[in-house]
């Protein structure tokens, strides 16, 4: 973050941002709007970031990283399922589902955003997973072979389908997709 930012205005224009798109939509927010809601002058918006997009990331990453830390209790499946609860509570109760959602469609047509939304949402969390995974096969939590990668995209990638196609995300439903990944990685 450039020195030059000013917090508060910061702080304002992220949470107008992810409070519009969850009213709104991201096509029908624009960064004027955002700054309006904000209070700042669109330039303040403009200084700090490229496009609609990244400040929409900003917020979403911002809103994300208060609940992905994935715990280490030393059971492994309580931990996940803390986590995804955690998600599923952020998703449904805030606007990071919607930002989400529309990040990926603008994506489509700005590969730029969609690399910066891998990088910093992603990425990151592929990199906690795989490590929480080694140390959980370390300590005999699950199979020493089991492939981390599919567990992963079965885990999460379930959440996201269902984000994404706009459907129910209910915690219950968590516990079904964990004894279905994890009734064979034991």
């Amino acid at each position: 973050m450039p020195a030059s930012r000013n917090e508060q205005s910061r702080r304002a224009i992220l949470d107008a941002a992810i409070s519009m798109i969850g009213e709104l939509g991201y096509d029908h927010i624009s960064i004027e709007a955002i700054a309006r809601q904000a209070g700042v002058g669109k330039q303040t918006i403009y200084r700090w970031w490229p496009s609609k997009g990244a400040v929409i990331l900003e917020a979403a990453t911002e809103s994300l990283s208060a609940v992905v830390a994935l715990p280490d209790t030393g059971d492994f499946v309580a931990d996940i399922r803390t986590q995804l609860a955690a998600i599923l509570e952020l998703i449904t109760t805030t606007g990071f589902g919607p930002a989400y959602r529309c990040l990926i469609a603008a994506g489509q047509s700005d590969p730029d955003l969609l690399r910066a939304l891998f990088d910093r949402i992603i990425a990151p969390n592929i990199e906690d997973f795989r490590a929480r995974t080694a140390r959980a096969q370390q300590r005999g939590e699950m199979r020493a072979d089991a492939d981390w990668q599919t567990m992963r995209d079965l885990l999460y990638g379930v959440v996201e389908y269902r984000l994404i196609h706009a459907m129910p995300l209910e915690p219950e439903y968590l516990d079904g997709v964990l004894e279905i990944v994890f009734q064979g990685v034991r």
